[in-house]
């Protein structure tokens, strides 16, 4: 997996653990990304890669759908 090369943001607070979450169960990004479209997310690889930088606000749609593929309770996305 690939090491992030930017600084994290502080647009949200659920990116770092999408991320960490993500690579835990070993799904690559565009791999993921096409998940959250067959979910019914409009989203393209760089506003995805925002969202887990925290670089961007995240869509109440997209951390349910976000938690739903990672099969986690979507608290679990806003610890610290």
């Amino acid at each position: 997996m690939k090491i992030r090369k930017q600084e994290y943001g502080n647009a949200n607070i659920v990116g770092r653990n999408i991320e960490r979450l993500r690579k835990e169960k070993g799904i690559k990004q565009k791999d993921f990304i096409a998940k959250m479209q067959v979910m019914g997310c409009d989203i393209n690889p760089t506003s995805y890669s925002k969202l887990e930088g925290q670089l961007r606000n995240a869509t109440d749609k997209e951390i349910y759908v976000i938690s739903k593929i990672l099969n986690v309770p979507m608290e679990r996305l806003f610890e610290e």
